[in-house]
């Protein structure tokens, strides 16, 4: 990333405050499942995590950085691991089908 595509945000000589790095916006509901804390950032809403997978407390600016990398993973991994690319659409007909399928074939 270059230098002047970075975000606006204190500079790097600022004061650390832990509440402020590690106490994101406050979140709002998406749906059932999800929520949005930073703009166009949607996570499952950590109450229905809080059984199966430990919740990690880390800074905000880490959210960020993982958010607006994401692409560059995805396209990196497809290139070193993907045959193709099946989109979510795609996937959701299969299962459709199978279920439908399924369906006829019961008694």
């Amino acid at each position: 990333m270059r230098t002047d595509d970075q975000p606006t945000g204190p500079a790097a000589t600022a004061p650390y405050r832990f509440a402020e790095q590690h106490t994101p916006p406050t979140p709002l509901r998406a749906s059932e499942v999800a929520q949005t804390t930073f703009e166009h950032v949607y996570e499952v809403d950590p109450r229905l995590m809080q059984t199966h997978v430990l919740q990690q407390v880390f800074p905000n600016w880490d959210t960020l950085r993982i958010m607006r990398s994401r692409h560059d993973h995805l396209t990196w991994m497809h290139r070193h691991f993907a045959e193709k690319v099946v989109t979510g659409s795609e996937l959701l007909a299969e299962v459709e089908a199978e279920a439908q399928s399924n369906e006829r074939d019961l008694p």
